[in-house]
C-alpha cells in the first residue's frame, strides 16, 4: 500500500484544519499571522511516513504504508497531534524528531523572518521545518539546512521534493555552521545546545537573529554590527534532541537538589536557574540567589557572546549575576 494513497487525502486535510485551529487558540501566531497561512499549506504528514509514539516498554511504529486501514487513518491523524513525533531511534535513544507545530510556530514567529532573508536552520530532522520557511520566503535558495548523518539528510531530502520544495540540505557538523552559503539573516536550531556555537555568529549578518534551544529554555539572540550577540530568553519552554557533532561542547551534569527546600525541587523556574549556572554556582547559593531575585521567571535571564567569551546572567548582562558559559 502506498505512503499516500487518495483514501487519506481527506483525513489528512482534515486533522490539518483541525491542528490550525488549535493553533489559532494557542495564540501562537498572533503577531506574524502569515504563518498560519504557511501550516495550512505545508502537509506534515509528507514528513512523517512513519513515526514512533510511546507506550509501556518502548514504542510502537505508525505508518502510511500500513496493512490495516484503521492504521492508516491512525497514522494520518497523528501526524497532525500538536506534539513531537519520534522518527528516528538508535538503540532505543531518539536521535530526531519533528518537533510540535505549535512550539515550531512560536520560534519561527520569534524569529522574525523578512523577505529575502537568508536562514540556516540546524537539526533537518524530517525537512517539515526547512519547508515552512522556504514556503514562507518563496525561494527555496534562501533555505539551508544541516544534520549530522545521511541517514537523516537523505530522507529529508526526499521528504522535501514529495511537497515541493528543494532547499539546501547538507550533511554536516550543525556546530559549524554551514559557511559556504553565509552570511545569514536568520539562524534556528532545532536541538538542544549546552552553549551558543561560535561559528555561528561569526557567519551572521549584521542585525541577524538566532532563535536556539538553550538549558531547556528558547533563546532569542541579536547580532550587532560589530559581531556581539546579545538576547533574552522568551516564556516558552523546549525540549529538544541534543545537539550532536565532535565541535559541540559538552554539557556540564545538572547539580543534584537534594537537601534543597521541596519547592525549589519542584519548581521548574529554579530547575532553569540551576541548569543555567551548572559548574559556576553551588545548589545552595543558587537557591539562595533565586529567592532574593523573587523566583524569576525564563525571560528575566539572558545570554551574551562578545568574541570568545561567552555568559548567562540576570535581569541585565552587565549585572553582578553573571555565569560564563562553554
Amino acid at each position: 500500500m502506498g505512503a499516500y494513497d487518495s483514501e487519506l487525502t481527506a483525513v489528512a486535510a482534515e486533522a490539518r484544519a483541525a491542528l490550525i485551529r488549535q493553533i489559532d487558540r494557542d495564540g501562537a501566531w498572533r503577531t506574524d499571522p502569515v504563518w498560519r497561512e504557511t501550516f495550512a499549506e505545508v502537509p506534515r504528514h509528507l514528513f512523517v511516513p512513519y513515526y514512533y509514539v510511546g507506550v509501556l516498554g518502548g514504542y510502537e511504529r505508525h505508518a502510511a504504508d500500513d496493512p490495516d486501514p484503521a492504521g492508516r487513518e491512525r497514522w494520518a491523524r497523528g501526524a497532525y497531534a500538536d506534539a513531537p513525533l519520534a522518527t528516528r531511534l538508535h538503540d532505543g535513544e531518539l536521535v530526531s524528531s519533528s518537533s510540535q507545530p505549535s512550539l515550531m510556530a512560536r520560534m519561527l514567529v520569534a524569529l522574525g523572518v523578512r523577505d529575502g532573508d537568508r536562514v540556516l536552520e540546524v537539526g533537518t530532522g524530517t525537512g517539515y521545518n526547512a519547508a515552512l520557511l522556504a514556503h514562507r520566503l518563496g525561494d527555496d535558495s534562501l533555505v539551508t539546512t544541516v544534520d549530522m548523518e545521511p541517514e537523516i539528510t537523505e530522507p529529508a531530502r526526499q521528504n522535501l521534493a514529495r511537497a515541493g520544495y528543494h532547499p539546501v540540505v547538507v550533511t554536516g557538523d550543525g556546530a559549524r555552521g554551514v559557511p559556504a552559503h553565509a552570511p545569514y539573516d536568520r539562524i534556528m536550531a532545532t536541538c538542544m545546545l549546552p552553549t551558543v556555537p561560535r561559528a555561528w555568529i561569526a557567519q551572521c549578518a549584521p542585525g541577524a537573529r538566532i532563535i536556539a534551544p538553550l538549558n531547556n529554555g528558547l533563546l532569542a539572540l541579536d547580532v550587532d554590527d560589530s559581531g556581539r550577540a546579545e538576547g533574552r530568553f522568551l516564556p516558552t519552554g523546549a525540549y529538544f534532541v541534543p545537539l550532536r557533532g565532535e565541535s559541540r561542547a559538552p554539557a556540564e551534569p545538572v547539580s543534584s537538589t537534594r537537601g534543597l527546600p521541596g519547592r525549589a525541587r519542584d519548581t521548574e523556574s529554579f530547575r532553569f536557574l540551576l541548569g543555567l549556572v551548572r559548574g559556576a554556582l553551588e545548589p545552595t547559593r543558587a537557591y539562595a540567589l533565586w529567592e532574593e531575585a523573587g523566583m524569576p521567571d525564563r525571560e528575566r535571564y539572558g545570554v551574551t557572546v562578545s568574541g570568545p567569551r561567552a555568559w548567562a546572567w540576570l535581569d541585565d548582562p552587565e549585572g553582578r549575576h553573571a555565569w560564563p558559559l562553554p
